[in-house]
């Protein structure tokens, strides 16, 4: 915990997809472009802090943050008491900026591919903001979903965020897949099941000043 980024390389995985880009296309594009300045930042992640509070999220349980790379999520949770979080994303260098902003922070730094890694424990939340929406194919949903699967307890939260339908075609010049709730929530479903709390529409402001529109569910495993 804390100081130490975990670099796991989906061993074991049974020859799942690969996440869009792969760690050395994310690592330039955080060593390239200050976090301010990337589209999809937020001084506060107001969304995500709100529906974990809906959710009734202990600070004492579990939350793991997939894609969550420099995202400040972390630092309002741990300012807010959580005290087991983890980190995970494919760019062990966006992890290393949140890192830095929290040294000594009880949190869990994982540098890995979503959709090869295997979980080594179950998570009373799984948060996901603009991470599942890269994933364009069926065998890259199927290693995320398979991992998600992994790591949740019936009974246990999931938030999952990706861009409307009316959203961005691409982000960092990758495709990505659009969904609004309803299908986002069915897609989930084909490996997880989820008794959905709340569906929100949000319009996120970029650091340039565009908007992108964002699909939200939150809920929880029935299965």
């Amino acid at each position: 915990m804390g100081d130490v980024v975990e670099t796991e390389d989906g061993a074991g995985s049974g020859g799942r997809g690969q996440a869009a880009g792969g760690p050395r296309f994310w690592d330039e594009r955080y060593r390239s472009t200050p976090t301010g300045d990337l589209s999809w930042y937020q001084p506060e992640a107001t969304t995500s802090l709100a529906l974990i509070e809906a959710l009734g999220v202990g600070t004492d349980e579990g939350v793991v943050d997939v894609g969550g790379g420099a995202s400040t999520l972390v630092d309002g949770l741990h300012a807010r008491g959580y005290t087991d979080l983890t980190v995970l994303d494919v760019s062990a260098a966006a992890l290393s900026v949140a890192r830095a902003r929290l040294p000594g922070a009880p949190v869990r730094w994982i540098a890995t591919d979503v959709t090869s890694w295997t979980p080594d424990r179950r998570w009373a939340l799984w948060h996901d903001r603009a991470a599942f929406h890269f994933l364009t194919t069926p065998r890259q949903r199927e290693g995320y979903l398979a991992a998600l699967d992994a790591a949740l307890a019936p009974g246990a939260a999931l938030i999952v965020a990706t861009f409307a339908p009316d959203g961005p075609g691409r982000c960092s010049g990758l495709p990505v897949e659009r969904y609004d709730a309803d299908r986002l929530v069915s897609t989930i479903a084909t490996r997880v099941p989820v008794d959905v709390v709340a569906e929100q529409r949000e319009l996120h402001s970029t650091p340039r000043g565009d908007t992108q529109a964002f699909t939200w569910i939150a809920g929880r495993r029935t299965g």
